[in-house]
């Protein structure tokens, strides 16, 4: 069965969504792919829409063209935990080794101050992946967690944006909160090293970089934000959309330029209905959107204009 969860990782590859998708579930174990659709005569021809979940966390990827490209402004943070799994660093190991295949280092595997095990690794398709060996004392984060850096422009704004997207979405608390302390240049001494938060139900990690890192977010990893109707829509888009000229098929960027998709759950039915002439009636309607519009989407699936 599918795991919905209201924020999901989207991921956008070239043509390669549904090899990288296998691949990933080949390097964790409890993995799994879900479906498989492909979007046709949409601006970047036929599209491969994947949505498979690694670790019970779910993840949506599509193959639509060399427009994005990935970089450590977003990562996964994989936490391996031995207390509930005596063999997580024979684990952290192995998948380690699968990541680092055709790709590279960006902290080596090794010991450090915060983990005796911990490695930064961007893989063969460009993604990048923070495995670490945690004791989790006190409340258990997920498996899998996004990690936002913000760097160049958004640098020092991570406190700021972790308040700002708890103000977003409900259920939301804040976690940990680790500052840079003086003598960390050009790191400055108050921002952040590290910290932690939920929203609704998934765990985010932020940390602010003042390095010369020459990257920052793009749409190469956006986050779908899964609404019940047309009110949450609009509630959603209201608060995270700031960027008018990014706003397209349901996309939009927020003020530290992350990118969104806030899309109705009706939408993800009607697509991987298996009903070609319907999904193919949706695409077309949708493809003209800025916000989606749920009647709209609705009326298409049916037939109409």
């Amino acid at each position: 069965m599918s795991l919905i969860k209201p924020i999901t990782p989207h991921l956008w590859f070239d043509k390669q969504a549904r090899e990288a998708a296998e691949f990933y579930c080949s390097v964790f174990p409890d993995s799994q792919m879900e479906s498989v659709t492909t979007l046709h005569d949409t601006p970047s021809g036929d599209c491969d829409v994947i949505s498979f979940s690694l670790r019970r966390q779910p993840f949506m990827a599509i193959s639509a063209g060399p427009l994005f490209s990935f970089n450590p402004s977003v990562s996964f943070m994989v936490n391996f935990d031995p207390s509930r799994d005596p063999q997580a660093r024979e684990h952290l190991d192995a998948a380690w080794e699968k990541l680092i295949d055709g790709g590279q280092a960006l902290m080596p595997l090794d010991a450090y101050p915060f983990s005796p095990r911990y490695g930064w690794v961007q893989d063969r398709y460009g993604l990048s992946w923070q495995l670490i060996l945690t004791d989790q004392a006190g409340e258990p984060r997920p498996d899998i967690m996004p990690a936002l850096l913000f760097t160049g422009d958004v640098c020092g704004k991570a406190e700021e944006a972790g308040a700002f997207y708890r103000s977003v979405f409900d259920g939301s608390r804040d976690g940990q909160l680790v500052r840079y302390p003086a003598g960390m240049e050009p790191e400055k001494e108050g921002t952040v090293m590290f910290s932690d938060f939920r929203l609704d139900d998934d765990w985010f990690v932020a940390m602010d970089s003042a390095r010369e890192h020459g990257f920052g977010f793009n749409e190469a990893v956006s986050f779908m934000v899964h609404c019940r109707d047309q009110a949450e829509v609009d509630r959603y888009w209201a608060q995270l959309s700031t960027v008018p000229e990014a706003e397209q098929c349901g996309w939009c960027k927020d003020r530290y330029g992350l990118s969104w998709q806030v899309t109705p759950a009706v939408l993800g039915e009607l697509i991987s209905s298996g009903d070609k002439d319907q999904v193919a009636r949706v695409t077309q309607a949708f493809l003209d959107m800025k916000k989606f519009d749920v009647a709209a989407i609705e009326a298409a699936a049916k037939g109409g204009r």
